[in-house]
């Protein structure tokens, strides 16, 4: 989302002060934190004061009402957090120091308190270029080599794109305890191995801009289609996620795959106004109006691409998924789209990044292709082999497969299943649709 898009936030005294707050922090919180990392240079640090902040603040916006800068106002609560912090580091200093000089020791520290910031928040100034390698270095140092991929991933999803541990759960089937951990080990980690708060030099880059992209896809594809809640779209999230690419495609102007990231994302989202109906459910492909389709991300997704396959040898994974959201964007129909030309992408990707969620593609392009008779083979495969075992993303296609061979009792059990496993309400109620539709047993 751009930032000139960005609603204000506003409100009075009372219960709405807290839907406030996290509005605010689901936009802003990257922003807090790497503003906070940076006048710190502690990340650990600048994490926890920004909670701190996201905690006085749910104290007082429902009681006094909403500041006119909420995002400055934290901002503000943070630095002065920082501020005692720095404070109570000094006290300490100058205790161990009178303690080492009395058994003789010697060695001061002493530490200095930076100065307090603007009271209110509304002097705290906001300035794009600065916001910007703010949070391309925090997603640096969260994609740090020391830490495991789950934990890059983890702590990323947490402190760039605002994610509660529980929806990083649900995003990777795991418990909610496994994120926490995490996210714990890995503030450690970094704290303890001193990691800089900085965008790294171009000799350091390539070896965490992949993990980099990644954090961004999956950022990305948690607001696509959300793991949880009542709304299927979460625009700020999938925003924010198109956002970085455009930023990391100027950052690293020469990299293929972040012009193929930067494509897929525009292309899938040129898709967003037409995939929900007025009451915000859910609107199947076949079914949606292509003239809604945002036509400018379309152009910038197809330039992307363009771009893209001209930096490479060939494209990557980002890239050979763009050019799979590339034949749906210029189709004027499901029955014209290019499913051939599709499944071929699907089998490129397949070898390039092979992954059950790819395999699964690639059978619903094949049923689109050559009937469903011919896909349900490779979904069997994924049930036989323990694949998605807990999503409901492999049931629910096996269940449309059957239903269109016309074997209505098994599709109901798949469809079931699917429903149960499914954690977004909107989903949910299309696989309800999906059951009062077949015919009974």
């Amino acid at each position: 989302m751009a930032r000139g898009d960005r609603p204000a936030v506003a409100g009075t005294a009372g219960g709405g002060g807290r839907e406030s707050v996290a509005a605010v922090w689901r936009i802003e919180s990257a922003r807090i934190v790497g503003a906070l990392a940076r006048y710190t240079g502690d990340f650990a640090l600048a994490e926890d004061l920004a909670q701190e902040a996201l905690a006085e603040a749910l104290v007082n916006w429902p009681r006094e009402g909403v500041p006119r800068n909420p995002a400055g106002w934290l901002l503000t609560v943070g630095r002065r957090r920082a501020i005692d912090t720095f404070r109570r580091r000094s006290a300490l200093d100058e205790k161990y120091a009178a303690l080492a000089h009395d058994l003789g020791e010697g060695g001061v520290v002493t530490g200095s308190a930076p100065a307090d910031p603007a009271r209110d928040g509304d002097d705290v100034l906001w300035d794009p270029d600065q916001i910007d390698d703010d949070v391309l270095a925090l997603m640096f140092i969260s994609c740090h080599p020391v830490l495991s991929r789950e934990a890059r991933i983890a702590l990323t999803l947490r402190v760039v794109g605002g994610l509660t541990s529980d929806e990083i759960a649900k995003a990777f089937l795991v418990p909610t305890a496994t994120v926490q951990a995490r996210i714990t080990r890995a503030k450690k980690t970094l704290g303890a191995t001193r990691v800089p708060f900085e965008v790294p030099p171009p000799e350091q880059r390539a070896e965490r801009l992949g993990s980099v992209l990644n954090v961004v896809y999956l950022i990305f594809t948690e607001g696509s289609t959300a793991s949880s809640g009542d709304d299927l779209i979460r625009r700020d999230l999938a925003g924010e996620a198109q956002r970085l690419a455009r930023v990391l495609t100027r950052l690293v102007p020469n990299a293929p795959e972040v012009h193929g990231l930067l494509a897929l994302l525009e292309l899938t989202a040129a898709r967003f106004p037409a995939r929900t109906g007025p009451d915000g459910e859910p609107v199947l492909l076949e079914h949606q109006d292509r003239r809604r389709w945002d036509r400018a991300a379309i152009r910038r997704g197809r330039a992307a691409l363009e771009r893209a396959t001209q930096l490479g040898r060939g494209l990557g994974a980002y890239g050979l998924q763009a050019a799979i959201a590339e034949c749906h964007a210029v189709a004027p129909s499901v029955e014209a789209t290019n499913w051939e030309r599709i499944v071929l992408l699907y089998e490129a990707l397949g070898r390039l990044a092979p992954s059950p969620v790819v395999d699964l593609n690639r059978a619903v392009a094949v049923s689109m292709a050559h009937g469903p008779a011919a896909a349900l083979p490779i979904v069997d495969d994924l049930v036989a082999a323990g694949s998605l075992a807990g999503s409901h993303l492999l049931p629910s296609v096996r269940g449309e497969l059957l239903t269109r061979m016309g074997r209505p009792g098994e599709a109901r059990t798949e469809l079931e299943r699917a429903a149960k496993l499914c954690g977004n309400e909107r989903e949910r109620a299309l696989l309800e649709r999906k059951l009062d539709a077949l015919p009974d047993r």
